[in-house]
């Protein structure tokens, strides 16, 4: 079974030619919610731009199901397109918005009206069909954008930071609710966003771009626990990455000291990096052990449930994650937290 979207080595340079996004490869099955996420520049929503078909690759293929759309039209694409700014029309009331796809495509007014009321019920705005946008709130609004990205049935979905607009309760609430429209139509979808806990609470598989490369497409599980390089290790969620030295097969020397970790077999004065994740650490009442460090508390702050604080341990500084409301003067880094990485 073909994928519902596909870019194969797809390159787009803009003038100048050193941004744009260059040799990028990934699929999107049917019914999948992919992320994409990276550095403000990274090419985002350029990679989206080029699936849309408002920009074409210089080399590379770009497909929706079996056909070849490189070099297609915007309109003959067929996908479903969600803008940050909701772009609605002001003049136009919420049901007239949420039909105008099916009105270009030559619908007849009955057969608009049915399926915009449809699409309304679904998105949970029933019963504002007549109302003109500005006496929407924020959210609603971006319910009526993504009723009129479905209202035609297109073959893919492409939201481009559709939630960034948001007070900060409205978007976690539109995220369950862009979730639970994309599973009900059960269509391939492409979000973009900066925001790091919507990419790994929404997704079936994130993107990580930077400098227009594609670093890591994955799972949200394996990008935050086993990220493929420090960059991605330290983009996505919290991170403590170090820098050391093979010590013995099973340990290395780092800013923080001698730390045992998992067996890496490399010999002797190896450079390693390491990631260790904040949720990870552990603070420790005794007084020694192995990975038991003498701390220094930097910086506090109580979140309700954990509190976050950053640790002046050895020549480093530690991040660590916590529910314990103990003061903290040791710190214990399991060796089943260490992992390894990438110098790329």
């Amino acid at each position: 079974m073909s994928a519902a979207v596909r870019l194969e080595q797809a390159t787009f340079r803009y003038p100048g030619g050193r941004a744009g996004v260059f040799d990028v490869s990934l699929e999107i099955a049917q019914g999948e919610l992919a992320v994409c996420i990276g550095p403000s520049g990274c090419g985002k929503t350029t990679l989206l731009k080029l699936i849309a078909g408002f920009f074409r690759p210089e080399r590379g293929r770009i497909y929706l199901g079996d056909e070849d759309v490189t070099h297609a039209s915007v309109g003959s694409r067929g996908c479903g397109i969600v803008f940050q700014s909701y772009a609605l029309f002001p003049h136009m009331r919420v049901w007239e918005n949420v039909a105008y796809p099916l009105r270009v495509r030559g619908v007849d007014p009955a057969s608009r009206r049915r399926k915009a009321d449809e699409m309304l019920e679904m998105v949970g705005l029933t019963g504002m069909a007549e109302r003109l946008p500005a006496q929407l709130s924020g959210g609603q609004q971006q319910r009526v954008a993504l009723a009129r990205a479905l209202a035609f049935e297109p073959r893919a979905l492409l939201l481009d930071e559709p939630l960034s607009a948001l007070d900060a309760a409205t978007r976690v609430a539109m995220r369950d609710e862009i979730r639970r429209i994309q599973k009900i139509n059960g269509i391939a979808a492409l979000l973009i966003t900066h925001d790091q806990d919507e990419a790994l609470s929404l997704a079936d598989r994130i993107a990580v771009l930077r400098d227009g490369r594609l670093v890591q497409y994955d799972a949200p599980l394996a990008i935050y626990d086993r990220p493929i390089d420090a960059f991605v290790a330290g983009f996505v969620g919290r991170a403590n990455v170090l820098s050391g030295t093979a010590a013995g097969p099973d340990s290395g020397d780092f800013p923080i000291g001698r730390l045992t970790t998992p067996e890496h077999r490399c010999p002797a004065g190896t450079p390693l990096r390491v990631l260790i994740r904040p949720e990870r650490l552990e603070p420790s009442r005794a007084a020694s052990g192995t990975n038991v460090f003498a701390a220094r508390v930097q910086r506090d702050r109580f979140f309700g449930a954990t509190r976050q604080l950053d640790l002046a341990v050895g020549e480093a500084v530690l991040k660590l994650e916590t529910t314990s409301r103990q003061p903290v003067d040791r710190v214990h880094v399991p060796i089943d937290a260490v992992q390894f990485l990438s110098e790329v």
